[in-house]
């Protein structure tokens, strides 16, 4: 059961991406992760009320709002790298978030055979290599770097944080409807700053008919990277975290196979080197 939510995660989160990226394409980042998490909120706000998922609330729910607090701030910090770019070195270093909930998972005490640590060790190279790094003449600036760490390190405390956020399914929907209210509320913030400051949260010459037009995309991401937080939790929950974070972490592998299957992108061969070592490592992990 591990494996095959953590699995979907991977999937769920790498369609995310990908259709974030798109979206980043027409209207600005942080106006794609407001109004993407707002309907979010909505279809978990109806989830919440008709499970009774309310009576659920506890102590446990900070863990929530601390990974709405966190999401943003990884997610901002990571667009902002990949403008700096080069993508080919920030993508990669993006996805060594693994490395917090895998931490945390051997810290309490979770001890992975040795085939599942060969899985680990195998699958996070190609996880790095699948990403496409550049690995000459390509020149990255400090703040570029520092940047995507601090990306890096909030994508996994946020997969840390989530697995702790609840015990039951019921009690999930509920912090996850937390952890989204808070992201709206400190990308809605940020947003609200942004144009106080005259940057429009819609290019000029658009208008609110062109985000109306985008918002089945818009409500896509959203439950996707929901739906990628809810089957991490109950991965995480029912098997080693070790091995769901990794697994879960396969997503930038789904994010280039989708540029691949939809925008014709061709795979480097450090990229196909990479989503071929990410399967093996995946096939150690599962057998373990």
């Amino acid at each position: 059961m591990t494996a095959l939510f953590a699995l979907a995660t991977a999937v769920l989160w790498g369609l995310a991406d990908f259709g974030g990226g798109l979206l980043t394409r027409r209207i600005p980042a942080l106006t794609v992760v407001v109004v993407s998490q707002v309907a979010a909120v909505l279809v978990l706000g109806a989830v919440v009320l008709g499970t009774g998922a309310w009576r659920e609330a506890g102590p446990q729910l900070w863990f929530a709002v601390g990974a709405g607090l966190v999401g943003p701030v990884a997610m901002f910090s990571f667009y902002k790298a990949l403008a700096l770019g080069p993508m080919g070195v920030v993508s990669p270093l993006g996805s060594l978030g693994v490395v917090v909930p895998v931490t945390v998972g051997l810290v309490l005490g979770e001890r992975p055979g040795p085939g599942q640590f060969a899985g680990i060790a195998v699958a996070v190279v190609g996880i790095v290599l699948a990403g496409g790094p550049e690995l000459r003449g390509a020149p990255v600036q400090r703040r570029a770097v520092v940047l995507t760490l601090i990306a890096a390190f909030g994508f996994g405390a946020v997969m840390a944080l989530i697995a702790e956020a609840s015990a039951t399914v019921t009690g999930l929907f509920l912090a996850l409807f937390v952890q989204r209210v808070t992201n709206v509320a400190v990308g809605g913030a940020a947003l609200w700053v942004r144009t106080r400051r005259g940057t429009p949260a819609l290019p000029s010459g658009t208008g609110p008919r062109v985000l109306w037009g985008l918002m089945p995309a818009l409500a896509f991401v959203g439950l996707a990277d929901v739906a990628a937080n809810g089957t991490y939790s109950i991965a995480a929950q029912n098997g080693p975290v070790t091995v769901a974070a990794v697994l879960s972490s396969l997503y930038p592998v789904i994010t280039a196979l989708a540029a691949f299957a939809v925008l014709k992108e061709r795979l480097r061969p450090v990229q196909a080197a990479g989503a071929g070592l990410a399967l093996a490592g995946t096939a150690l992990l599962a057998a373990g």
